[in-house]
């Protein structure tokens, strides 16, 4: 057996990345003492620490507020997502309607479109603006990756299916949903950090004062040149992005079990 090919074991998988970052932090404290860099230039992991202990109220405050907007564009880009995605599948004429403006609302950048999006809205309902731009980056993987799932029927199976005479509704139900399922986890698998992303860019691109999610926490604090609380901003929004990832990677192995090739070959 070739070396690269052996099974990795879980506590394998967790002891090594996790001995590599306390390898790279220590390196980093020494470098940061020994060339005696400045805090506001870069501080030293003891440093992000204590500012996170320090600022732990309304940091995490903070975070409720960008999770909030996060898990809320999330699940309405879901809901929109796998409806337009079967309503394209069933018509074609759907499709090719909305299908344009799908892709043009994604490869739009979202600082193009979020100063109209906050003067339609208001500046009074900021949070409401904020969710309309994440729901807006969060949407297209959700609707791209179902649709795709759908087509992707077996076309043994949809022969199948049509000589037994069944309804449109038992096809969508039984063949064409159940297909779809593992191109729908991964497109949220994509869809869960977007949705983050956009809430942390509209936040930024809204402006000063204007909000009080993680994002204005960073902008505030590079302002201050409190730059042990701006990391400190930036970790919690990283280990808020992994655990998002984390959950929706085991919904997908929930959800999958053993019945598709990709689980099964994760459990080589």
């Amino acid at each position: 057996m070739n070396e690269d090919s052996r099974p990795v074991s879980p506590a394998m998988r967790v002891a090594v990345p996790l001995v590599l970052g306390i390898v790279v932090l220590g390196v980093w404290e020494f470098l940061v003492w020994w060339l005696e860099v400045p805090k506001f230039v870069l501080p030293p992991p003891s440093a992000i620490v204590k500012s996170l202990a320090n600022d732990y109220p309304s940091l995490l405050v903070s975070l409720w507020i960008t999770l909030r907007i996060t898990l809320m564009a999330f699940f309405i880009a879901l809901a929109t997502g796998v409806l337009l995605a079967v309503l394209s599948v069933q018509s074609r004429l759907v499709e090719i309607s909305i299908f344009p403006y799908a892709v043009m609302l994604q490869v739009t950048p979202v600082v193009a479109i979020a100063p109209l999006i906050l003067i339609w809205v208001g500046v009074e309902h900021i949070d409401r603006a904020l969710l309309i731009l994440a729901t807006i980056v969060a949407f297209f993987p959700i609707l791209s990756n179902t649709t795709l799932g759908m087509k992707s029927v077996d076309h043994n199976l949809r022969d199948l299916f049509q000589l037994y005479g069944a309804s449109r509704w038992q096809r969508l139900r039984m063949l064409q949903l159940p297909a779809a399922q593992p191109y729908l986890l991964g497109g949220m698998k994509i869809s869960g950090g977007l949705a983050l992303i956009g809430a942390v860019v509209a936040e930024f691109v809204a402006g000063s004062g204007t909000g009080s999610g993680l994002a204005w926490r960073i902008v505030e604090s590079a302002n201050r040149l409190n730059i042990p609380r701006m990391f400190a901003a930036l970790l919690m929004l990283s280990v808020l992005g992994i655990v998002i990832f984390l959950l929706l990677a085991g919904l997908e192995t929930l959800l999958l079990g053993r019945w598709h090739e990709s689980a099964v070959r994760r459990e080589r």
